[in-house]
């Protein structure tokens, strides 16, 4: 078992995996949900928490966990479907 993953509960990585497969926009929920802007940033959270639980990068944890702020903030909005 590595240091990262000593810090955790047993069952904390599964669930923070489990937890973010459940948050995350599937192709049948992403045009009804992908401008809820609390949906979004709680999505990214969880990716930035499974991240963190794993092992990730410190560089791609704070990127998940900065466009959730984002989200949050209402700083960013879908840009919505490119018109053709």
């Amino acid at each position: 078992m590595s240091t990262a993953e000593s810090r955790w509960p047993e069952a904390a990585p599964e669930l923070a995996k489990d937890l973010h497969q459940c948050l995350s926009l599937g192709d049948r929920d992403w045009h009804r949900l992908k401008t809820d802007a609390d949906r979004r940033s709680a999505e990214l959270m969880a990716a930035a928490l499974s991240q963190l639980i794993q092992g990730g990068e410190r560089h791609d944890v704070e990127e998940l966990t900065e466009q959730a702020l984002r989200w949050i903030r209402r700083e960013l909005k879908d840009p919505g479907c490119p018109h053709r």
